[in-house]
This record gives structure tokens, C-alpha cells and sequence, in this order.
């Protein structure tokens, strides 16, 4: 790991460790956390396999901070299952160590006939958590230890939002929840700052605001209604909020608010870059109204940044868990497969934002894409290729636009090349700059060599 052993340790030991850490490809329901390392703590869970869901409760049994910390199941579907997780020093760097020793249910029967199966998927289960760990924690390394910060988040529950609150607590960070549902005046970790101007004080002295909120745009054809509300969620909202925060008396040092790659428009082979003139269609007119109404932060001498993100990639929401059925059954190219699709792994989407947070010479549009755009045959080809079933069936445009109306040309029609010029000049490390690799790793097809799993 890229940090001592002590931040290593405490990386491991907040709360959101054990969500964080779930691999995207498989789907856990967690019915009880106790949040904590100590002796006796419990996590309960649902494990999904296929049609079964077995329950999995963990108990934690040793605690030696910061070199040792060991779980058991309690019961669930191992005859036997002991995680010891392991931390040695390597100067100002250190070593994390998963060692787990497991007996498969039916006795001899049950480990000739699952242990191969069951090895592979620990593989390809480490393999993602210590990448997950090591890139999470090269931020800190980059950026620092010693400033915590307080971050308020909009969408805290959609995909980007839920793991980036995960991604900061971890990173030693206060996370407050901004909700659009009423909270009590009370609460600690939760506010709503279009509720009153009392609730919008709460955010007074707040390092900063990331604001997600938006009405998905993917999940029903569009009418002149959706068109509307897809509008009021971006626009109106995010000029609310940024009328209030303008208005406190300490502001936040910096607002961070998601935009769209769509601005540029629909160009054949056009490359954008952030100093690019807006398209002329509805979701580009929707996305410069979204970042104009920040205007009045900007005003108030708050950092404003705005997020421009391209196609986010991660099986458990969003673009790719759509992907994934047309996939297995050998769908391939969408009305020619021609279009440039400007895609970002999720923790780059993570990652790239925690950048423009503590960056401060990072202002204005920010593209959120990865520096490879590809185009959509090709994106078919290479997702074909990591699952094992070639992308042979071809989907023509007016089909598309049969069953999706207006938004398969906007969703998946659409030619939109963007480069991320922002954060390749300020030296951001993208975790997942090829396509392949970050499929392979967000779906389970990367594993750890020998060596690594010792």
C-alpha cells in the first residue's frame, strides 16, 4: 500500500470499509453492520447466488491495531470460513496480507467438486479489493493526511453519490447528506437546504458541496413532462442551492456540480475539449443552464467546478448494468456503431472528483471521461470479448428509435469524442485509462497472480 501502515490500518478500521469494498459483479443485501472492528461486531448479510440467498453473518474476533484484525462466520454457507487481514510496515509504505482459510459445505464431496470454483472467485475478489484500497489510499498519499474535511453531497444515494461517501469516509473525511425529503432540525448528518433558511444555515462553515442530484435520464421514455422534470431537477434546484450557499456567512470553500458530456452535442468526430462551444440540442441547453445556475456561488467567491461526466461505467447502475443483457445474448452494434462513446470507470468518476475537491487550481468545466474515448462498435466488441460471447447481432437505428423514441438518439445515437483536458493537466492518474481493463476489473474478470494471493 501506498501509505504507512497506520493510515492503512484506519483505512480499514471506518465506517463504509465493508461497502466499499463489495466487488461490483456481485450483489450483497446487508441486513445488519455494526460498523466496527471490535470483538463480537457482526455484519449480516444476503449473499446472492443465483437463485439462492443464503445468509452470511461475520463476527469479528481479534483486534491488534494497527497490524491484525480477524473475522469468522458465524454461520452462513461454509462449513468453515476465518479472514485474517494483516498489516506490515515497509517504511513509510506498508503490506496488507488477506489470509483466509475456508472448508466448503459437504465435507470432502464439497471441496473436490467447488474448491477450484471457489479459488477463482476469491482471485478475482482480491484482486479488485486491494486495487480498490491501493488507489483509494494513493489519493491520501497525494493529497495529504492532515486536512479533514467537511463535505456536504447531494444523490448520496445514487451510484456515484453512495460510493463517494463511502470513498471519503474512508479517507478520513466528515460526510453530510444533503436529502430533498424533510429532515428534522436535529439531525447531525443529514440536511435539507431547500427545506428553510434554517437548514440551509447548517452548511455554514462546510469545506464543501458536491451536488449529484438529478432525475435520471435513462429510466423512461421521454414525454414532455419527463423533459420538464429532467430540466427542474438540474436547473432549478441547483439554482436554489446556490442562491442559499451564496448567502452564508462562511460559505464553502468550493461547490463541485455534476454536469454532462452531452453540452458538446451530437458531432460525427468532433473532439471536445472543456473550452468547446455548447451543442444546440435539448440536453446540451439543459447542461449549460445547469452549470449557469452556479452562477451566483461563482459570484460569492465560491471554487464552483462542474463536473461534465461522460458514460459512467459500473454493473450495479447506470449505462452498463443496461449493457449487460444485449451483451450475453451477442448484441453488438447500435445504428452503425459509427458514434464515439466517451466513457469513465466509476472510481475515476470518484477519483477525478476527490481531485477537483482538493485541488484548488481547479475551476470551471471539468470533462469527466476517460483520455480513450471509443466507438460504440468497438466498445461492443471489447465488453463482448471480456464476458466470452462475440458481439454479432447488430441493433438498427430505427429499431432503437422505435422503442425508445427521442432518447436513443440522445442516449445511444449520439457521436460525442471528449478529452479530458483538465485533468490531464493537472496531472489526475486515471485508475482506468483502457476500456478492457476497467471492464475487466468492474465485472470479475481479473484475478491475482500466485504471488498475490500468498
Amino acid at each position: 500500500m501506498p501509505v504507512p501502515i497506520e493510515q492503512a490500518f484506519a483505512y480499514h478500521d471506518r465506517p463504509g470499509a465493508f461497502e466499499r469494498l463489495i466487488p461490483p459483479w456481485k450483489t450483497v443485501t446487508v441486513e445488519r453492520n455494526d460498523r466496527s472492528l471490535q470483538p463480537d461486531s457482526q455484519v449480516i448479510m444476503r449473499v446472492h447466488m443465483g437463485p439462492l440467498r443464503p445468509k452470511w453473518v461475520a463476527r469479528h474476533t481479534r483486534l491488534e491495531r494497527p497490524h491484525h484484525f480477524q473475522d469468522i462466520q458465524q454461520s452462513g454457507p461454509f462449513s468453515h470460513w476465518q479472514h485474517d487481514h494483516r498489516f506490515e510496515a515497509r517504511g513509510d509504505k506498508s503490506l496488507l496480507i488477506d489470509d483466509i482459510s475456508y472448508q466448503a459445505p459437504l465435507g470432502k464431496l464439497g471441496s473436490l467438486l467447488s474448491n477450484r470454483l471457489i479459488n477463482t472467485e476469491l482471485q478475482t475478489t482480491f484482486a479488485y479489493r486491494h486495487r480498490v484500497t491501493a488507489d483509494d489510499l494513493q489519493l491520501l498519499e497525494r493529497w495529504g493526511t492532515e486536512k479533514k474535511l467537511r463535505v456536504a453531497i447531494s444523490g448520496s444515494t445514487g451510484l456515484v453519490g453512495r460510493n463517494l461517501c463511502a470513498m471519503l469516509r474512508l479517507l478520513g473525511h466528515e460526510v453530510i447528506a444533503i436529502k430533498r425529503t424533510p429532515v428534522a432540525d436535529g439531525s447531525t448528518d443529514e440536511v435539507n437546504p431547500w427545506q428553510s433558511e434554517q437548514q440551509a444555515q447548517r452548511l455554514n462553515g462546510i469545506d464543501a458541496v458536491i451536488h449529484l442530484a438529478g432525475k435520471s435520464i435513462a429510466d423512461t421514455r421521454w414525454s414532455p413532462s419527463v423533459k420538464a422534470a429532467i430540466r427542474e431537477s438540474r436547473v432549478d434546484l441547483t439554482k436554489q442551492l446556490a442562491d442559499r450557499l451564496a448567502k452564508l456567512q462562511q460559505p464553502p470553500s468550493a461547490l463541485l456540480c455534476a454536469s454532462a458530456s452531452g453540452l458538446y452535442g451530437h458531432h460525427a468526430d468532433e473532439e471536445f475539449t472543456e473550452h468547446s462551444v455548447p451543442g444546440d440540442d435539448f440536453l446540451s441547453d439543459v447542461a449549460v443552464q445547469w452549470e449557469a445556475a452556479c452562477r451566483s456561488a461563482a459570484e460569492a467567491g465560491i471554487r464552483v467546478v462542474n463536473l461534465r461526466l461522460g458514460i459512467v461505467l459500473d454493473p450495479r447502475g447506470g449505462a452498463l448494468s443496461k449493457m449487460r443483457l444485449p451483451a450475453k445474448l451477442a448484441g453488438g452494434a447500435l445504428g452503425g456503431g459509427k458514434q464515439w462513446w466517451s466513457w469513465i470507470a466509476l472510481d475515476d468518476v470518484l477519483g477525478a472528483t476527490y481531485h477537483a475537491m482538493m485541488n484548488e487550481d481547479v475551476q470551471g468545466p471539468v470533462n469527466l471521461v476517460s483520455p480513450n474515448p471509443i466507438r460504440q462498435k468497438d466498445f461492443a466488441n471489447v465488453l463482448g470479448k471480456t464476458i466470452g460471447i462475440p458481439a454479432l447481432l447488430p441493433a438498427p437505428a430505427f429499431g432503437l428509435r422505435l422503442a425508445l423514441g427521442e432518447m436513443a438518439d440522445y442516449l445511444l445515437l449520439a457521436s460525442c469524442r471528449v478529452r479530458p483536458t483538465v485533468l490531464l493537466n493537472t496531472n489526475y492518474e486515471f485508475r482506468f485509462a483502457e476500456l478492457a481493463q476497467a471492464l475487466m476489473y468492474c465485472l470479475g474478470y481479473n484475478r491475482l497472480s500466485a504471488q498475490e494471493t500468498t
